[in-house]
Parts: C-alpha cells; structure tokens; sequence
C-alpha cells in the first residue's frame, strides 16, 4: 500500500511546497516545523488503520464509551534527518516507545556509496506495529536496511513507513527488498532520481537544511 498525501490538495501540499522552496528553505525553524507537520498528519491517517478497544470514560455527568488505541505503536526513526518528522508524529501518538537508528550514506572516492548501520536503540518489538520515518525515501537502500535491521532485533506484526518525499525508484526497491506488505505514507512522490542518488525534484538535504552541513565521511 502506497498513500500520496498530495495526490489530492490539502494543507499538506502547501506545506510540501515550501519545504521545496529554496527561499522559504532559508527558515530552519520554519522548515523544520513543515516536517513536524507531515509527521503529524501521517500519525492521524495511520492510527485510522490501528486497531482499538472500546472502554467506560467516567465524565463529571456520566458514563461514556471511548474508542481508545488497542496498542501504542513503537515510532523509529533514521537520526538525524528524521528527527522533525519524528517529532511530529511523536506529539500525536505521544505515548509511545520509540525507536532511534544511525544510518547513513558512506561515500567512496569513486562516487559509489554504502549504507552504514552503526547504532540502534529500540524496545522490543514483537507484536508491535513500528511506524519508521525517514523525509527522503531516494534509492531506498537505507530504509530497507533499516527495516530489516529492525526486524532482525524483534517480530514487528506491521510496518509503516513515513516519509516527506519518496522517488518511484526507491518506493518499487523497498516494496522488492521488505515485501509488498509495507505500507508506505508518502507526502509526495517524485518520479526522477539522479545517478547519485538524489530526488528530483526532491528538496535537497533535509538533514542539512534542517540542522546545518555537516562534515562529509
């Protein structure tokens, strides 16, 4: 399952733009909270489809029967791009355990590059629906690490995956890599991706534009 938040205007589209928007890039803050608030959205369209209990809420005035979450999700996400991401749907589900994984392009001389995964820190995950968030889903290679990094570590009974903007190319090399049964939430989905790897039109480094250049390794 793939869901495109833009495919149809909303105020996530507004958003999506002025994340794209080299001016508007400018703000940290301001690009920062635009990813806190896809975070958001994506946590309410995604705890639709989670399962709940019904219980006896006692008011000032009565009894009422709530629909409340069956289970918190456990929320991972790939440091540090994905932090405001991270955050924003952290403030929604926000009790629940989170996930923290270090993974990172490593690039050699020639231009290739590989994943690196040098940290973890998760709580146990069987049983449990993990919701992984990460802005850019590009090639895919990192998320797909990421997944079965996690899935190494535990029995998750469902993967989400959330994302700001997600190639084409990188949507099919996950859904090929993790299996058709991840659920992808998109904010858009661009079709190009450059030979090093990079959306097209994308909107750069949501890592350096949302906390400042970093050293290259």
């Amino acid at each position: 399952m793939v869901i495109n938040l833009s495919e149809h205007h909303s105020l996530v589209s507004n958003w999506i733009s002025e994340l794209r928007d080299v001016d508007t890039q400018k703000y940290r803050l301001r690009f920062r909270r635009n990813i806190e608030r896809v975070g958001e959205i994506a946590a309410y369209e995604i705890s639709k489809l989670l399962p709940y209990s019904e219980v006896e809420i006692q008011t000032p005035l009565g009894i009422h029967n709530s629909k409340v979450l069956k289970d918190q999700p456990v929320l991972a996400t790939i440091l540090r791009a994905g932090l405001p991401l991270h955050n924003g749907m952290l403030n929604y589900f926000d009790k629940a355990e989170n996930a923290f994984i270090s993974a990172y392009r490593k690039h050699h001389r020639d231009g290739t590059f590989e994943i690196s995964l040098d940290y973890l820190s998760c709580p146990s995950l069987d049983n449990k629906t993990v919701i992984i968030s990460d802005p850019m889903l590009a090639t895919g290679a990192s998320l797909a690490k990421t997944v079965q990094f996690l899935k190494a570590e535990g029995n998750p009974k469902e993967i989400f995956v959330v994302c700001v903007i997600a190639s084409s190319v990188g949507i099919e090399y996950l859904q090929r890599e993790c299996g058709s049964d991840i659920k992808i939430w998109c904010g858009d989905i661009d079709d190009e991706i450059t030979a090093k790897g990079y959306i097209v039109p994308g909107l750069g480094d949501a890592g350096d534009l949302a906390y400042g250049t970093k050293l290259q390794s």
